[in-house]
């Protein structure tokens, strides 16, 4: 792949009101991106262009239901149709539960309910929104991402201008939600678990006693092996129908152990093979809880044989 883009890159960041549009456009310009929001729709092309000029630095707009011209209908074609750049389009989407939340801890009135509950926005915003949603060359989910994890990830879409597609290994705790940005979840908890092992629970996947460990079970390296061969074949899969970033979660009950573990073996195999994967663990400075790691689906004898 060539290693530079031939074009800048024109960037239309949208999606719901609330999720972090300007998180997400003052990361961009603190990267070299030129960026500018609620730029009405019929100065877009004389923002992009300056007085004819050739455009090198790439551009970030930042539009939504308050921006003047906003039409979910069309504004995927005027960012396509647009000549000299590579048009591009971020929805930024979040839970209604955690919009509410931000609308109540900013006392902000959402633009769509100025006089009702933000729910009634949220949920006619949403509605609006959704051909743009449909249309979008990428989408990430707010709910679970600090600022300063959603700057992380902006780093890893759009921090360069390789053409290189982004492939991200993450690991996660389903007893905290399962992972919003994945494309691909592999399930772990059938698998013993450290945390019931006394000189392992406060460890991490990270902690090689711990790989150990779960490296005793036979169907830990049977596992590792059918996922490998699947994601080998299945990323470039991805990638030739035009998808731009594959992530891969691995979950276990807690975040902390089995699913680290395989995260960060499977990024060690998928680097080998040839990939550059990027590696997120998304709970794992969580503390250790026995409550959490009660997993249901974890039977007594299952314990038993941990201890």
């Amino acid at each position: 792949m060539p290693s530079a883009r031939r074009l800048p890159r024109l960037l239309l960041v949208t999606g719901m009101s609330g999720a972090g549009k300007s998180t997400v456009l003052d990361a961009l310009e603190d990267m070299g991106w030129d960026t500018v929001d609620n730029l009405p729709a019929d100065l877009l092309h004389d923002f992009v262009h300056g007085g004819a000029q050739c455009r090198t630095a790439s551009v970030a707009v930042g539009m939504d239901v308050r921006s003047r011209g906003f039409d979910p209908e069309t504004l995927g074609e005027l960012i396509h149709s647009i000549e000299g750049v590579e048009g591009e389009l971020l929805y930024l989407d979040c839970s209604g539960t955690e919009l509410i939340r931000r609308y109540d801890e900013t006392r902000r009135l959402h633009p769509l309910a100025p006089d009702r509950p933000p729910e009634d926005g949220i949920a006619r915003e949403r509605q609006l929104t959704s051909p743009l949603r449909t249309a979008a060359d990428s989408l990430i989910d707010t709910t679970d991402l600090s600022p300063a994890e959603l700057r992380d990830e902006l780093r890893r879409r759009f921090g360069g201008d390789s053409d290189q597609p982004v492939l991200t290994i993450a690991s996660f705790s389903f007893a905290r939600g399962i992972s919003r940005t994945a494309d691909l979840v592999f399930d772990l908890r059938f698998l013993p678990n450290p945390h019931w092992v006394d000189e392992l629970r406060p460890l991490t996947g990270l902690d090689q006693p711990v790989r150990d460990y779960l490296r005793q079970d036979p169907s830990w390296g049977e596992t590792m092996d059918r996922i490998e061969s699947l994601l080998i074949d299945w990323i470039p899969r991805y990638w030739a129908a035009g998808k731009s970033y594959v992530t891969v979660a691995f979950g276990c009950t807690g975040g902390r152990h089995r699913s680290v573990a395989a995260a960060v073996e499977m990024a060690e195999r998928l680097r080998k093979a040839g990939f550059a994967p990027n590696v997120r663990h998304r709970d794992l400075a969580s503390p250790p809880s026995d409550t959490i790691e009660a997993d249901p689906r974890q039977s007594a004898e299952t314990k038993e044989l941990n201890e």
